[in-house]
Order: structure tokens, then C-alpha cells, then sequence
């Protein structure tokens, strides 16, 4: 199952919803720090979900004004691959494969003030993701389960440890140009 399917259905385990719910439930929750959920995917995996037996749309009658809704629910299969997917995600460590590996793998290559300006944009980048990310969370905090406190918190130390190591990484490349 893929990271976007399981985050998907986790949506579905915790209550029966429609698409567009599941978009707002992503943005609100800042689910995109986290997985790799595009608003344009939504349908297709409810789609897949759906044909794998998963999950299963009803139409329903809206209780107010506006559209009928396919509403999704989880089924046993779907609540037996969750909680098998959500076992594996927990006891499984995967290796750290990013872009930024690469290009630091590629340093040497790289004239020294090239890489220096690079490495000082990505530290800008990540401190506006964590300040971001800080106040998102600080306004929502107290109203979140337990479970996505701890995304949050996970979030913010990952962010905060890379940005203390590109620190002292761009300190020592300074040096040794200086």
C-alpha cells in the first residue's frame, strides 16, 4: 500500500467521508509535511481503494442544500489492510532517500560558493517551513488527538535537527574556504 493510500484510508478508518472532506481533513491537518497526498490524486485513490475492496462509496442524500455525495466507508478488508499497514509503517525504518542527499553527494563537483549559497537558501527555506509549521500547530494544538500532536512534534524535531546540522555544515565549509 502506498504511503498515499494508506493516509487516505486512515481518513476513512477514522470516519466515513467524501472526497472533498478528505481534502480538507489533509489541508487542515498539514498531512502534506507528512505524506505524499496530492489534491488532484484524491479521487483516483478513493478509486483504487475502492476496486482493491478497501473501501465502498454509497451516494448519499445531502442533509441541507446542495449535491448528492459518494460517501466512503471502510470494510473489513479495508480496516484489516490498515491495520496491517499501520504495523509495517511503525516497525519498519525506511532509508532517507531525498534530492538533498544527492546534491550533497555531489558537493565536491560544485564550485564552494555555489554550494554555500545553495545550502544558505535551503537553511531559509527550512526555517520559514518551521516557523510555518510552528504556528500551524500552536493554533490547533490543544484541539488535535494525541496521535497528530505527535506528527507535529515529531515534525518540528526532524526540522529542527536539520536545521542545527546545515548550520554547523555551512559554519565548516565556510572555514575551510576561509
Amino acid at each position: 500500500m502506498t504511503n498515499a493510500e494508506m493516509a487516505i484510508l486512515s481518513l476513512i478508518v477514522e470516519k466515513s467521508r467524501h472526497g472533498y472532506e478528505i481534502k480538507q481533513v489533509i489541508e487542515a491537518r498539514e498531512m502534506r509535511n507528512w505524506t505524499e497526498v496530492g489534491f488532484s490524486s484524491i479521487y483516483y485513490i478513493l478509486n483504487k481503494l475502492e476496486k482493491k475492496g478497501l473501501v465502498e462509496g454509497q451516494i448519499e442524500k445531502p442533509t441541507g442544500k446542495g449535491p448528492a455525495r459518494k460517501v466512503y466507508h471502510i470494510t473489513k478488508a479495508g480496516l484489516e489492510a490498515y491495520h496491517k499497514a499501520t504495523l509495517e509503517a511503525l516497525s519498519s525504518p525506511i532509508p532517507p532517500y531525498s534530492a538533498f542527499l544527492l546534491g550533497l553527494s555531489n558537493l565536491q563537483a560544485i564550485p564552494a560558493e555555489d554550494s554555500l549559497q545553495a545550502l544558505h537558501q535551503y537553511r531559509k527555506k527550512m526555517a520559514e517551513r518551521a516557523e510555518h509549521l510552528r504556528k500551524r500547530w500552536d493554533s490547533h494544538e490543544a484541539q488535535l488527538p494525541f496521535n497528530v500532536n505527535a506528527l507535529f512534534d515529531l515534525s518540528m524535531t526532524l526540522i529542527d535537527a536539520e536545521l542545527s546540522w546545515v548550520t554547523d555544515f555551512v559554519q565548516q565549509l565556510e572555514q575551510r574556504q576561509g
